[in-house]
């Protein structure tokens, strides 16, 4: 008797297809690999042929230079030796997608990264209903329940208007966060001009182009220091302690990730102000998508695997770990 989604075979570096020979998100150059979004432990280089969004493909680019790349929209569908192949958005940066995958009367979406707030630097999250669900569980855990990201903006506001002599710096990661760190601001109606660290120079130019308004960005190497207080500047994490910072007015150190819910990781990077703001699903969003999506079976591919494998049994939803390795959790 035949196991559902027998025909998809999780390796420890990948999803492998094989009656299409392809792989999702592997950790291994391959042959042909479809690629769920541009975050380096989900796209790698060196693969022949990549199928993406076009905005991954651009970040890919980006990244590790041209790609034999092949561009799928949102809604569109390709197949290969009878399998349907569409990609649908998941929230998590710009042009992230979710792997519809249909064959042999079964129907598995691949989450890759997603979120289910709104973001104004990518397409929401949509969910769509199937046999298995394949996600991931960064948060997965009941004590990760990220706050309004309102709130979070407005505690970055509040720090820069009560202390006009100082910066803020806040430490982004260069591809999702630092963008949506600063659409969100703008969002708020923040118009001043946000000084940014030349590593995210690029990725904040790609996002531009890709009809994302980030509102006017300076370099912030070379700004005499004066000039730069009571200016919300942008890095990244690695260099919020750094000599590069040393040179920046007194400024207010922040990190905006979903891990500042844990006050340890805090300290560790001495984060004066804390920014609670990820682009992965909290506990309540993974386990309110299981329940709008209502799966046969959930397969977990990194993360806090073991509580939301626990919780699906609670509900009488099949589910299993996949214990895939490469995939990090420090991009949020």
């Amino acid at each position: 008797m035949a196991t559902l989604g027998d025909w998809l075979h999780p390796q420890s570096d990948g999803i492998y297809i094989p009656a299409a020979d392809i792989w999702i998100d592997p950790s291994q150059p391959r042959p042909r690999a479809f690629v769920t979004h541009g975050h380096a432990d989900h796209a790698r280089g060196g693969h022949g042929e990549v199928w993406a969004t076009p905005e991954t493909l651009a970040i890919m680019a980006a990244r590790y230079g041209p790609q034999t790349g092949h561009p799928v929209g949102y809604g569109a569908t390709v197949t290969m030796a009878g399998v349907d192949i569409g990609f649908v958005p998941a929230g998590h940066v710009l042009g992230s997608a979710q792997i519809v995958l249909d064959h042999a009367g079964e129907r598995i979406v691949v989450s890759g990264d997603y979120k289910r707030r709104p973001d104004p630097t990518c397409e929401p999250f949509r969910p769509v209903r199937c046999d298995v669900f394949v996600t991931e569980a960064t948060f997965g855990l009941p004590v990760f329940r990220h706050p309004e990201t309102s709130d979070e903006i407005d505690k970055l506001l509040a720090a820069l208007r009560a202390e006009p002599e100082r910066c803020v710096l806040v430490g982004a990661y260069a591809l999702g966060k630092a963008q949506r760190v600063i659409a969100e601001l703008r969002a708020m109606g923040f118009d001043d001009p946000i000084y940014i660290h030349g590593a995210l120079q690029k990725l904040c130019d790609l996002y531009a182009e890709h009809g994302v308004d980030l509102g006017e960005l300076r370099p912030a190497t070379g700004v005499a220091r004066k000039e730069l207080q009571g200016r919300i500047i942008l890095c990244p994490p690695g260099a919020l302690n750094d000599r590069w910072s040393r040179r920046l007015p007194d400024p207010v150190t922040a990190m905006a990730s979903g891990w500042m819910r844990i006050r340890q990781r805090a300290r560790q990077r001495n984060v004066e102000l804390p920014l609670i703001l990820s682009d992965h699903a909290d506990w309540d969003e993974l386990t309110r998508t299981l329940r709008e999506i209502a799966p046969r079976e959930v397969w977990v591919t990194h993360g806090r695997e073991d509580a939301l494998v626990h919780w699906c049994a609670q509900h009488q939803i099949r589910a299993r770990a996949l214990e895939l390795s490469g995939y990090e959790d420090e991009d949020d």
